[in-house]
Formats: C-alpha cells, structure tokens, sequence
C-alpha cells in the first residue's frame, strides 16, 4: 500500500469511508481536501485497503422504507447442525434474501439461521418465503417470520469509533 498519507490522515480517511461517499462527481478529492491531502494520495490509499481484501464490497445503504419497500421479515429457521452450512449458501444465494448469517441457537431459542427478506407489502413477503421454503425443501422444518415494526435506524457498518482499526 501506498504509505503517502500519514497515519493521522489514513485513520481520519478511514472515519470519512465509514460515512460513505459524499455525493458529487469526486468523492476522493472532497475526502483529500478533508484529510491535507491529495486525491491521488486518498485514491491509492483506498485502493490498497481494497488489495488487503479490507472491502466486502463497496456499495450504498438503500432506505427501502423510503422506496416503499415497507415488509421486512427476519426469517429465523432450525436447521440440523449438519446442513445448516449448506442450506445457508443455497438461501444466500436466493433471490429476495438480502442478509442470510447462522448465529448459535440460545436456550429458548432453537433457531440459528436467518434470513432478511424484504418486499412492498406483508402478503407478497409471506408468499416469496413459501417459496423458498418449499424449494429448498425447508417447509417441514421449524421456523418463524419475524416482521419489523418500526425502524430505528439504518446505516453501513461502522468499525472505527476509537480511531483504530
């Protein structure tokens, strides 16, 4: 990685990446006049930590609420410790599943993997994961559609709130 940015500056652009992109033509430059530095500078920097496999992926935090997008579900299912891995993959790769992550099941709480799916209303929602329920052949299998009710918040993750990595 390109070492031009001090380490002020790369904890400091870290803070600006974690806000997202400003909204103009030259984000990297906006972020360079921010940091003392140049845009060329910030560019290689960001490029580097894209290099070190630091970036999942670089991309934008939709407000599907504003977009009509109001029926979300968490789809929390039971599945067998053996395939859970697999059935996992198959789901994430699903159309319509937004997040799909396996969490260890808690006592009173046999499910450990779950599902995001999100539509324009309840009933569109409720059929989609009958489907994929019955493709994956998981209809049989315990599981419960959790909708939400009221957002809080939404926003990209944020990893930096010391200054460090």
């Amino acid at each position: 990685m390109n070492n031009s940015l001090s380490l002020e500056q790369q904890q400091q652009l870290r803070r600006l990446l974690e806000n997202g992109l400003p909204l103009t033509a030259r984000p990297y430059q906006v972020f360079a006049e921010q940091i003392n530095s140049t845009e060329q500078a910030v560019i290689e920097h960001v490029q580097g930590l894209d290099q070190q496999g630091l970036f999942r992926r670089f991309g934008i935090v939709v407000k599907h609420r504003a977009l009509g997008i109001t029926a979300n579900v968490m789809l929390v299912m039971d599945i067998e410790d053996e395939r859970v891995h697999q059935v996992g993959q198959a789901l994430g790769e699903a159309p319509g599943v937004n997040l799909c992550y396996r969490r260890p099941r808690r006592p009173g709480w046999p499910y450990n993997l779950f599902c995001m799916v999100h539509g324009r209303d309840r009933q569109a929602v409720e059929a989609h994961v009958a489907e994929l329920l019955a493709e994956h052949n998981l209809h049989e299998r315990p599981h419960h559609m959790l909708f939400s009710t009221r957002a809080f918040k939404q926003r990209g993750g944020r990893y930096n709130q010391t200054g460090t990595l």
